[in-house]
Formats: C-alpha cells, structure tokens, sequence
C-alpha cells in the first residue's frame, strides 16, 4: 500500500478528496452520493455523514501507519474523550 494506488476502476465515476472540502463523488458528469447499503438492498445511511465517515476512518488509518501502527484495524466508533476536569 505504499506509493501511489490506482484509480478509476469504476466506469463513470470520480471520488476525489480535498482536504478542506472532504470526499466527493462525481457520476457521469453529476453530483452523486456515497451510501451503506446492506446485501439485501437496505440503505443504512447515505449523504454527506457517510462520505465524512469514510474520510475520518481512511485519514486514522494513514496516521496509524504513519506511526508504524499500519497493522492496527481503524474503526469508525467514535473515539472516547477523557475526562478533562482537575
């Protein structure tokens, strides 16, 4: 994983990530949208809470990797916050 992945696999469409802007997905042309969808058809989520989730985990897990963690599995539960009172 090391170096540059391919891209353009997928006939039609560009996923592309800014870093102020987050990922963005364009199909033939048009705006189109990323969802979770189950094996049955069910949509989960879909929208812009599913395209900054699937940022938040990518951009932990270039991190852990950068750390020389690249063996850890990133999740996408959110991280608990210590408590911060003295």
């Amino acid at each position: 994983m090391i170096g540059t992945q391919p891209t353009g696999a997928i006939d039609g469409v560009v996923i592309s990530a800014v870093s102020y802007e987050g990922l963005r997905v364009i199909v033939n042309g048009k705006p189109a949208k990323l969802a979770i969808i189950t094996d049955d058809g069910t949509v989960i989520a879909e929208g812009p809470q599913v395209a900054r989730e699937a940022e938040a985990v990518a951009i932990n897990s270039y991190r852990q990797f950068l750390k020389g963690n690249g063996h850890l599995r990133v999740l996408s539960n959110p991280l608990l916050q210590k408590d911060k009172t003295p």
